[in-house]
């Protein structure tokens, strides 16, 4: 049977192990403290600023753009539904070519540097060229 001091021993190691554990997990974390990336800034093109708002708000279509791309999609596919209506009240083609490519047709300086800095892969460009403007 172990000694007190025995127990007391095996529990300094316990607790060592412990503190180099937490050490180590966490190491990523403080090691790269402030030291993030800064989001890009991204170039609108002189249509889009005279446009002056898009089809959702600026800080819905930074969060939610996706979201909206797939329901329009769906909507499109399966109701045969072609008009969006926004919460202002305007309505716009359901098209990524068409709208959203419209004001923001550099892809590059615009939908690439924020899918680059967030390492998104989307899967738009597997059917909808870059520019439609350019393929006509």
């Amino acid at each position: 049977m172990p000694s007190n001091n025995q127990k007391l021993y095996d529990k300094d190691k316990v607790i060592a192990g412990l503190v180099i554990f937490v050490v180590l997990a966490t190491f990523p974390f403080w090691y790269n403290l402030g030291k993030a990336a800064s989001a890009p800034e991204l170039e609108l093109t002189d249509k889009a600023k005279a446009a002056e708002k898009c089809v959702r708000d600026t800080q819905y279509m930074r969060n939610e753009h996706m979201q909206l791309l797939d329901e329009w999609r769906d909507t499109v596919v399966r109701d045969a539904k072609r008009i969006y209506v926004n919460e202002r009240n305007m309505g716009y083609d359901m098209s990524l070519s068409n709208t959203c490519l419209d004001c923001h047709s550099n892809k590059e300086q615009f939908c690439d540097r924020c899918h680059n800095y967030t390492s998104v892969n989307p899967y738009c460009w597997d059917c909808h060229i870059d520019n439609p403007k350019e393929a006509k």
